[in-house]
Parts: structure tokens; sequence; C-alpha cells
């Protein structure tokens, strides 16, 4: 009985039997398939400062529709105040769990991102996400619809800068990548408007309450 509930709790850390990694999709449809979160992130803290920026963003650019890619396990979007917001993972089990605690709100719509879309909105977002996009084709499809669902915002939480993590000799689900790289070559349109640090800079001895994740902020350009 002990061990089924240490079993339970950490299968809702995500750290339960670390997950064998394939691919980036892979590994997050695992991930929550077995009741794992969308990480340290999206809680407590970090998923406080992150609501701070993003709700005053919102508020004095009047941003009306949002829409994100990789919504996750939706406890992060719990701190935000956005009118009109479409929420994409690929994962199913992530979206239905979103579409079930937000079943109340008609302002927030969740769909698997297992196909192009051809919707857009004021803000597209992205947290947390960029660095766990291994493959070099993941990553740019990634890019690409980002900024090609933008009407006037971007606003990207990673790091930015190149490192392949690496665990046992083994591929992670992290690779950090310099994205601004390829925004400047493959989406000059979109310029960097504000950086905003982070509130609380990753510790390795504090790693699921500090973060190694900045804001970046680009405007569309006419």
């Amino acid at each position: 009985m002990i061990k089924k509930i240490i079993k339970k709790i950490l299968n809702k850390l995500g750290i339960y039997r670390p997950l064998a990694f394939k691919t980036s999709q892979q590994y997050w449809v695992a991930r929550y398939k077995r009741g794992g979160n969308s990480g340290a992130g999206s809680y407590h803290r970090l998923a406080e400062f992150k609501a701070d920026v993003i709700n005053k963003f919102i508020k004095d650019n009047n941003v009306s529709t949002v829409i994100e890619f990789g919504c996750g396990d939706g406890n992060q979007l719990r701190y935000f105040n956005i009118p009109l917001y479409v929420g994409y993972d690929v994962s199913l089990v992530a979206v239905k769990l979103c579409t079930k605690i937000f079943q109340k709100d008609k302002n927030k719509t969740f769909k698997l991102l297992d196909k192009e879309i051809d919707e857009t909105a004021d803000l597209t977002l992205s947290l947390d996400v960029i660095f766990h996009l291994i493959e070099d084709k993941v990553f740019t499809e990634y890019m690409e619809r980002l900024f090609n669902s933008s009407e006037r915002f971007v606003i990207i939480y990673a790091s930015n800068y190149n490192k392949q993590i690496n665990v046992n000799g083994q591929t992670s689900h992290v690779r950090h990548r310099k994205f601004t790289e390829w925004i400047d070559k493959y989406a000059a349109n979109f310029k960097l408007i504000e950086y905003i640090p982070n509130k609380y800079p990753f510790k390795e001895d504090e790693p699921d309450i500090t973060s190694f994740a900045d804001f970046y902020i680009f405007q569309k350009q006419n």
C-alpha cells in the first residue's frame, strides 16, 4: 500500500522511473500518460512570476486573443488573465486534462497539435517548450508555427544558448538552443522589444524553484 502511494506521488511529480528518451513527442506523450505534470516551471513561484509578466503585457497592449503552443497540464494557465485562449499540445492526455479543468470556461479551447493550423491570434506563447525540442526538424516546425500564427506579438520563455544535455551518456529531453539566431534568419519581420531576466535564476541546488529561462518578447513589424 505504501509503495503504491509513493509511486502515485512520484508519478504526479513526473519523476517515477525516468523515461527513456526516443523523440520529443514520445517523451511528453508518455510522461502525461503515466500521470506526470508539466514540470516545476508551471508551479508555485515560477508560475507566479510568468503570470505577472504575461498578465501585465496582455493588459498594457490590449491583447484579446492568445494561442499557446505547449499548454501542458493546464496548471500555469490557472494564473493567467486571458480574454480568449487556445492551447495546443502534442499529448492527447494533456489536452483532455485541460479541457476538463476549464470545462466551465467558454473562453478557453484546447486542441491536439497533430496537423497544420490556420488560425492566428494577437499573441502567441511558448513557455518552457523550446529547450524540450530535441530534433532540428521538430524545432524548425515549431518555430514556424509559433511566428506564422502571430498577428502582433510572440512571447518566448526559454533559455537562449546552445547546449545538449545528456544523462548517463544518453540523450535527455533537454536541449538548449540559441533560438534568437533562427528568428534573425527566418522571422526577421519580428523584432525583440523586451528582454526580462528570470526573477529566480537557475541554481543547481534549487532546480524546482529556479529556472534557466528568461522572457523574450517580439513584435511584428509592418
